[in-house]
């Protein structure tokens, strides 16, 4: 009796393994896509360190352009929001 309710244990313990892959899928494939992109943002981190010594303004401008979209992408999300609630 007790072996058989180790051995139903261990399968409950493969179908929630099963379930959990399948739910954290996407985060992984995420994440494999992150690791294998690290070296290029390695490079491309270099060469923006380089030009950003080279032309300290650029990154200033960058950096406000980066903001602005960011605050207007911000902007849109709350007003249809806004629009979902009325």
């Amino acid at each position: 009796m007790l072996l058989s309710q180790i051995q139903q244990q261990r399968l409950d313990l493969t179908a929630s393994r099963r379930d959990w892959l399948e739910t954290t899928g996407v985060y992984d494939r995420g994440w494999n896509t992150f690791l294998s992109m690290r070296s290029w943002l390695l490079v491309g981190s270099s060469l923006m360190a380089v030009r950003t010594v080279r032309h300290p303004n650029m990154l200033l401008r960058w950096a406000k352009r980066g903001f602005a979209a960011w605050s207007t992408w911000r902007l849109v999300q709350s007003t249809i929001k806004q629009q979902r609630l009325r």
